[in-house]
């Protein structure tokens, strides 16, 4: 970053001030809407102001209320999805916008806007392909008991199967990579989306970073979309079905060790007396031991050869996420060869 005098501001070469201006980054605020009309205008405007050179896209997800008509009359780009739930709508918006850097936050005022410019800078100067907000709570009425807990579940059991290197999984406030968006394949449909791209980043490897910010509670008027039970069950099955997706071996060589220990616990007594008398004399018991082993020894297989399948697909993604230079190479306008 460099400092000019007033006075010196005549001899600097126009173009130079074009340049300049090119190379600044493409950033795109992605609010995902349903219902919000209460908090939408508010969220707008602070990331006017943070953000002036940002282009804000406000995406409907079916509202009931003026929260479109709000966002435009705000100053936001709107557009509408749809198919009911946030996967499809964060499928949509990876979709259609083309920018260099994504921020996605929510449109019930609880996030920081103030923190966005700090959190591109972190993704730039990294480079990150994933900065996520780690919510600090600054009222008791911003995290409830059960949602803390969830979170704190849920994000433990994503650090120990894929990987420690995330906090908060379930913020809903990150910055996000070109590579990072056009790279990943969009499944989910619900809130479960927070743990498919966290999911994704740590498959893949990816640079990822933290920045600590406030979390406040909802406007008055405003009400949360977030059931806590049935969300939270979503998201544990999302769960086990990216271990069986993303780490096929060790799901389903993991039913292979559970069926071989319970055909041994089974077969040890029949073994025994077999040894000692020559008889096998619980023959069904004998069969349902050895029906067990098969069952495992297929698990293990189809393990190893989904293995390979699963191999064979984060290369894919890994390429596509090549195919785009890092947040911060700002020439980002002509793909990778």
């Amino acid at each position: 970053m460099h400092d000019f005098a007033l006075n010196d501001t005549a001899d600097v070469d126009p173009r130079t001030e074009v340049s300049m201006k090119a190379d600044e980054p493409r950033v795109a605020v992605l609010i995902p809407c349903f219902n919000e009309e209460v908090a939408i205008s508010s969220v707008i405007h602070a990331f006017q102001s943070t953000l002036p050179d940002a282009t804000i896209y406000v995406f409907d997800n079916n509202s009931t209320d003026d929260t479109a008509t709000i966002a435009r009359q705000a100053g936001a780009v709107v557009r509408h999805e749809p198919l009911q739930g946030k996967g499809y709508v964060v499928r949509r918006m990876f979709r259609d916008i083309e920018a260099d850097l994504y921020v996605m936050a929510d449109g019930d005022d609880t996030y920081d806007a103030a923190l966005a410019p700090a959190m591109i800078h972190r993704a730039r100067t990294g480079p990150f392909d994933l900065v996520n907000c780690i919510r600090r709570q600054t009222d008791d009425a911003a995290y409830r008991d059960g949602h803390r807990f969830g979170n704190l579940l849920l994000t433990g059991a994503v650090r120990m199967i894929f990987g420690d290197r995330v906090e908060d999984m379930l913020s809903g406030y990150k910055v996000l990579s070109r590579r990072f968006v056009k790279s990943f394949p969009v499944l989910s449909t619900g809130f479960d989306i927070e743990t498919e791209l966290t999911v994704h980043a740590l498959e893949l490897a990816l640079p990822i970073a933290h920045v600590e910010g406030a979390y406040r509670p909802r406007p008055p008027g405003s009400v949360s979309k977030l059931r806590t039970w049935s969300d939270g069950w979503r998201i544990l099955r999302l769960i086990v079905r990216l271990l069986r997706h993303e780490r096929p071996l060790a799901f389903f060589g993991a039913l292979a060790v559970f069926a071989f220990a319970l055909a041994l616990r089974l077969a040890a007594p029949l073994i025994a007396t077999y040894l000692h008398t020559g008889l096998v004399p619980r023959l069904p018991t004998a069969v349902l031991a050895t029906g067990i082993v098969i069952a495992g020894a297929l698990s293990l297989t189809t393990g190893l050869i989904l293995d390979t399948v699963t191999r064979g697909r984060r290369e894919t993604r890994l390429l596509a996420y090549l195919h785009h230079a890092p947040p911060g190479d700002l020439q980002t306008d002509a793909p990778r060869a």
